[in-house]
């Protein structure tokens, strides 16, 4: 069983702003021991400064996660100092804006490196000590892990590439009886200062794509998957959204970005191409955790609030359509409709049951690794080295 939030260890990469510090910020204040890793020293020394003048334990670790060695001494050095890790959230990220014509190829590959491998160096790192704590790793991708958007197809295959990787890794763990849990957290628009901070060819400064939520409830869905065990977690109901469209018609959702994709990630604020930027290096100030987008920001989202309560949910509205459906029993023009109802019924229950099923099986799968692990070592401290056989 995991740890609750105020007895983890919890590291955290891109802490210098946005969502990473906020997360950082909230565990910390829960009673977690957190870690913040950024490229930017400054910032993270602030944060932790402010983290431990509250009564809070923090540290900070200044790394670049496109370089492997760095993420593996941010995970010695937080071993060192704590004995464990609980959780990793992998969360490090850049952008940039362009057209893909216009985008210079090293800029493709600098998101990739960033977004992608950053994750995949943050796994690589955390999770042998992820396998002694049966600890969480949690990867923030985004809405565009399921449908890009234009002016930012680097980004979106940053995003697309870890949803692939994850797939495939939670599989091989599973497999191997492993009681690490895998989450990908899909957030929608955030308010944070990432916009600001991206490098952008559209000549203004890029704007996050309508609505534009919170950055508490980003905060939410990652420590509800530190503590529990969620396979994806969709951040905002207008990510969710995107993706059921994108399940029903893709081309509709093509038809939608035509018309509306572009404008709608544009402001008026002027910026050219040679602004500051962080992607390769960061900027002086990361600006903290909230953006400029405050106007029209969603603090709330329903379909977050549903999926928190995902075999609940599932289960009152199976009883929901059974009940209707029972309802229409020899009713005119009853039958069909009434088939539909059950039909749904029947799903949505067979959804909360897999979903519990899923979770026991998880933690009996923990129980059976304990037990193969203590039975190796049992047998192989019974086995004579060959050097004492006569």
């Amino acid at each position: 069983m995991s740890r609750p939030i105020e007895q983890q260890v919890i590291v955290i990469t891109g802490a210098s702003s946005g969502i990473g510090l906020a997360t950082a910020q909230v565990a910390a204040r829960l009673g977690a021991k957190v870690a913040l890793a950024a490229r930017n020293a400054r910032d993270l020394d602030r944060a932790v400064d402010e983290i431990t003048r509250a009564g809070a334990q923090a540290v900070s670790v200044p790394t670049d996660v496109t370089d492997l060695e760095q993420v593996e001494g941010l995970a010695e050095a937080v071993v060192e100092r704590w004995g464990r890790i609980d959780t990793w959230v992998n969360n490090a990220a850049v952008s940039a804006y362009a057209r893909f014509s216009e985008q210079p190829l090293e800029d493709f590959r600098r998101l990739l490196e960033v977004n992608f491998m950053g994750q995949v160096h943050g796994a690589r790192a955390a999770l042998p000590h992820l396998e002694r704590s049966d600890g969480a790793l949690i990867c923030v991708g985004s809405a565009l892990s399921d449908r890009g958007v234009p002016l930012l197809g680097a980004y979106s295959a940053s995003k697309h590439a870890l949803k692939g990787w994850l797939d495939s890794l939670r599989t091989e763990l599973d497999h191997e009886g492993s009681g690490v849990r895998v989450t990908l957290v899909k957030p929608s628009s955030i308010n944070t200062p990432f916009f600001n901070k991206a490098k952008t060819q559209l000549g203004v400064m890029p704007r996050p794509i309508p609505p534009v939520y919170d950055v508490k409830l980003a905060v939410d869905a990652i420590l509800r998957a530190a503590e529990g065990d969620v396979r994806d977690v969709y951040v905002g109901g207008a990510g969710k959204a995107l993706a059921i469209a994108e399940r029903v018609s893709p081309k509709l959702v093509d038809l939608h970005q035509l018309r509306n994709g572009l404008e709608r990630q544009h402001t008026d604020w002027p910026k050219d191409a040679d602004a500051p930027h962080n992607l390769y290096e960061p900027l002086e100030d990361d600006g903290g955790r909230t953006g400029d987008f405050v106007r029209g920001m969603h603090r709330h989202s329903v379909s977050q609030t549903v999926a928190s309560h995902a075999v609940l949910a599932s289960w009152t509205g199976a009883a929901l359509l059974a009940a209707v459906a029972a309802a229409l029993d020899g009713r005119r023009f009853g039958g069909p409709i009434k088939s539909l109802l059950g039909v749904g019924a029947v799903a949505l229950f067979g959804k909360a049951t897999l979903e519990l099923a899923t979770s026991l099986r998880h933690r009996n799968g923990k129980r059976s690794a304990d037990g193969r692990r203590k039975a190796v070592r049992s047998e192989t401290a019974a086995v004579r080295p060959l050097s004492a056989v006569p």
